[in-house]
């Protein structure tokens, strides 16, 4: 093991592991920059973190677009922006396929169900719908229901409430120097002001990004530290799986043991924030890497398919957790 490694980890060591404080931005840095071999060395301190302060337990989640594709911002990775010639058009999801999708997600043994839509912010007839929504769903079956409809107002956070939504998802996406590099049509900051919303009206905060987005390491640390400093319930980790038709359709897919790396980073960096898998791990990943992560201080996945691409089977999921021997978490109205 490298000697700069060696001192970063062993401080990881020290102030995460045994603290429960998450790494400051230059080490997070270093944890990235760790040569191949010392990744597993990383892997495993991450693990021990992970089950030091959030335990042995796996989160899982499933998720349905009520609203998707025709949206009008410029995301740079998401072929659901009108403004590209990517594949994925406007549909609207009815209430009773809503319910399916829930009793489909409970299941699988998920404890949670989110409900995305393709908008810069919901009108009037994406709150009603989510109202409607929300309710044939508590009446149908019991899982936690959460949300993710871009930017809100300070009301519409306040129906959000009022209608049951116990988490909001609104992803930061990439850290704030990096963010006009992929989107011009709405800000960073803006995204921060739903976010300190979200948390002040008491709903949890669901908020991570994508990696692989043509970000440096520096920038990666960044993002990482600006998560902390937000101090999400939950962190989402996605990895880019270039869509055709947007403008990131020929970058070229992560490096597995970068991914790796940065599971590592992200976990040291938020020992006690649920880290889930999320889009573009089976191509980033596949099996292998898939496992490592789960033993590398992941624990929460979304379970089958994304929002507009193929996901690995939700049993293969639950049987790879059944193998390592992590148990779901089952549903708690305490979450």
């Amino acid at each position: 093991m490298s000697t700069s490694s060696v001192s970063v980890l062993d401080r990881a060591r020290t102030r995460v592991l045994a603290e429960g404080l998450g790494l400051e931005e230059a080490d997070i840095l270093e944890v990235l920059r760790l040569p191949d071999e010392d990744i597993p060395a990383a892997l495993q301190l991450a693990h021990e973190v992970r089950m030091r302060w959030c335990g042995p337990e796996v989160e899982v989640e499933g998720i349905v677009s009520l609203k998707t594709g025709g949206c009008p911002e410029d995301c740079h990775f998401c072929s659901q922006s009108g403004l590209f010639s990517s594949p994925v058009r406007s549909v609207w999801l009815d209430i009773p396929s809503l319910v399916k999708a829930a009793e489909q997600t409970a299941a699988t043994g998920a404890s949670e169900f989110c409900i995305v839509a393709a908008v810069r912010g919901p009108d009037a007839k994406l709150m009603q719908q989510m109202r409607d929504g929300v309710k044939a769903i508590k009446e149908a079956v019991d899982i936690n229901v959460a949300a993710s409809l871009g930017m809100l107002s300070q009301e519409q956070v306040d129906d959000l409430v009022d209608m049951g939504v116990h988490r909001y998802n609104h992803n930061l996406e990439t850290c704030r120097s990096y963010f006009p590099n992929v989107v011009t049509t709405h800000s960073w900051e803006e995204r921060w002001s739903t976010l300190k919303m979200v948390r002040d009206s008491g709903m949890e905060v669901c908020c991570g990004g994508i990696i692989g987005l043509g970000e440096t390491l520096e920038q990666r640390a960044e993002f990482a530290a600006q998560l902390a400093e937000l101090e999400p319930d939950e962190v989402p980790l996605n990895f880019l799986n270039p869509r055709p038709g947007t403008p990131l359709g020929d970058q070229p897919v992560m490096d597995p043991k970068d991914a790796l790396r940065a599971i590592a980073a992200f976990r040291l960096a938020l020992p006690r924030t649920i880290l889930r898998y999320a889009g573009g791990r089976e191509i980033t990943l596949g099996d292998l890497g898939t496992r490592e992560g789960l033993l590398g201080g992941i624990n929460a996945v979304i379970v089958g398919n994304y929002l507009t691409t193929l996901g690995r089977p939700a049993t293969s999921d639950l049987e790879l957790l059944a193998e390592l021997k992590m148990p779901v978490k089952a549903l708690s109205a305490t979450l």
